[in-house]
């Protein structure tokens, strides 16, 4: 092969790549971000309908919890204790994802966003919110989140 000719094949080999796999990291990367909007929505759902089973289930077993008000929750059952110590209380926590960025090398995600407590006995607005973030990992295959951190800011 002579020179033009390797060079040539080597633009057309680099323009492949860019044509058809950067596209294709991008989708993997989105279908990442919508697995965990997904599972946010999900876990948002069942938080809103008090099965507190299926929002555990969202959660690997060593999660770590920062509440709004700063108590730190280490693992699964302690956050189980934390809702189950709550009684009959109806109080719910929705949260709105404003970002996620991927690491699907480390399969690894940042979620940030704003959260709101509601407490159907006190009426329909919230009577808490503020920010948060959590960390996701995909070590078993499925997106579930590692650590949340929430900071009451209203």
């Amino acid at each position: 092969m002579n020179r033009n000719n390797f060079l040539l094949y080597s633009i057309v080999k680099f323009a492949f790549l860019i044509l058809f796999l950067v596209p294709a990291v991008k989708v993997v990367a989105q279908d990442n971000q919508q697995q965990i909007l997904q599972t946010r929505q999900a876990s948002n759902k069942a938080l809103r309908s008090y099965d507190h089973e299926r929002v555990l289930s969202y959660l690997t077993d060593d999660v770590l919890t920062t509440t709004g008000n700063g108590t730190l929750l280490a693992g699964k059952e302690a956050l189980r204790t934390y809702i189950h110590d709550f009684g009959d209380s109806k109080m719910y926590w929705i949260r709105t994802t404003e970002s996620i960025v991927i690491n699907a090398a480390t399969g690894l995600a940042w979620e940030s966003g704003t959260w709101k407590g509601y407490d159907p006995e006190k009426g329909q607005d919230p009577v808490v919110g503020g920010n948060y973030a959590a960390m996701w990992t995909k070590a078993s295959g499925q997106w579930l989140t590692k650590s949340e951190l929430f900071v009451a800011l209203k």
